[in-house]
This record gives structure tokens, sequence and C-alpha cells, in this order.
């Protein structure tokens, strides 16, 4: 399994099978490898990753001296994925201004490696996490999309969107837990499955996923194959 860290630039859309598709633009990595967690020291095997610039004079001194194991300025998301051997893929230009992507194996990471967008090609088939928008506390037409009680006639002119009765009778005369009620919406981390590389432009660190991600733009989020 391999992944990387990035932010949200935006939203837009390309032309790709003769259809417009939306999509999303991400600025991801080069992420520095901070920590190789391992079996014998850890009880696990997994590759710590770090990305975006921190001022030092933010960032707590055990985390200081973190980054200095690595070599690497003090980074502002650190994330955690599978221990994974990278590949990454160069674009070849071919015949007819056509582009294809050759295989490389670069070995295991090392302490202060920098793992950049190369590990993607076009056609990756991608899952993105990363943390939904806070809508704060809402009811249950918009958070579970109750359709309320009914029309406003016959003096129902404050309940239109109540949740309706959550009773069971004499039997078991009570509520059971994890029913839809009102409450906090989003602000909780989401995974989007089954989304396409688009476009990747190693130069600019930047790929461009179909669809939606989670989060606002600028919010990070962790982009895994």
């Amino acid at each position: 399994m391999a992944g990387i860290i990035g932010k949200k630039v935006g939203m837009t859309s390309v032309f790709s099978e003769d259809r417009i598709v939306p999509c999303t633009v991400v600025e991801a990595g080069p992420c520095i490898v901070t920590q190789i967690k391992t079996k014998d020291n850890d009880g696990y095997s997994a590759l710590q990753l770090g990305f975006g610039q921190r001022k030092e004079k933010n960032t707590p001194s055990p985390l200081i001296g973190h980054f200095k194991k690595a070599n690497s300025a003090p980074l502002r998301v650190l994330w955690e994925t599978d221990y994974f051997v990278p590949v990454r893929y160069k674009a070849v230009a071919g015949e007819e201004g056509q582009v294809s992507f050759e295989e490389e194996i670069v070995g295991d990471p090392q302490m202060g490696d920098a793992l950049d967008v190369s590990i993607f090609r076009p056609g990756d088939v991608v899952s993105v996490i990363g943390k939904s928008k806070g809508k704060g506390f809402q009811g249950v037409v918009k958070r579970h999309g109750f359709g309320g009680v009914g029309g406003r006639t016959h003096g129902q002119h404050n309940r239109g969107r109540h949740p309706g009765s959550s009773g069971a009778c004499s039997t078991p005369s009570r509520v059971f837990k994890g029913t839809r009620r009102a409450g906090q919406t989003g602000n909780a981390r989401v995974t989007v499955q089954n989304l396409r590389v688009l476009k990747v432009v190693p130069e600019k660190n930047l790929i461009v996923i179909s669809g939606a991600l989670p989060g606002h733009n600028g919010a990070y989020v962790f982009i895994e194959k």
C-alpha cells in the first residue's frame, strides 16, 4: 500500500473520455519519512510521513527533536501508513504525442527520504481520507434527511421539521441507543473510496483526482492506493 499527504487546492473539471469530469486538485508532497516503525521496536510495521512547513517557535520541543532525527525541518502534519516499497512512475513521451509511464522500483525508504506524487499515475484507483466540513448542531431533516411530521394543516404549524415520535409504547418502554437524532454534523473522519487519478503534475507536486474530497479548500488529506 502506498500513500501520501496532500492539501486541497480546489475543484475544477477536465475532459476525460469525451466528457466533462468534476475533479479536485491536490498539492501532494513532497512528504518526508520522519520515522520507520518496526515490529521489534513498536509492535507493528508502519511508515510515518510528514508534510507542510511549520515554524520552529510554534513546534513543541519533543517534536523538534523527533524531526531532527530525520534531518528535517518542523512539519505540520504527521500520518502513518503501512510499510511499503514505493514504486515510482516516470513519464515517457511516445509516438504521436502519447505519454506512457514506466515503472521504477526505488527500494526501501529510509529516514529523511522524500516521497512525491510520482508514486501515482493516471488511472490509479485511490482512497482519500480527510475530515469533513463541520456544520454544527443540525436537526434530523438536514442531518439524516427526515421528511418532517407532515403538512401544516390541522394546527401543525410548529412541527414541520420535527423527528416525530420515538417511543415504543409499553414494550420496551424506552428509546433504543443509536437511533437517528439531531446532533453535531460533519467534523468527522471520512474516507472516500474508488476515486480515479486523472492527471499527475510532478514538477508542481499536483495530483488531479475525480470527484469531491472531504474537507474545505486548504484542508489536509491522505491519498492511498
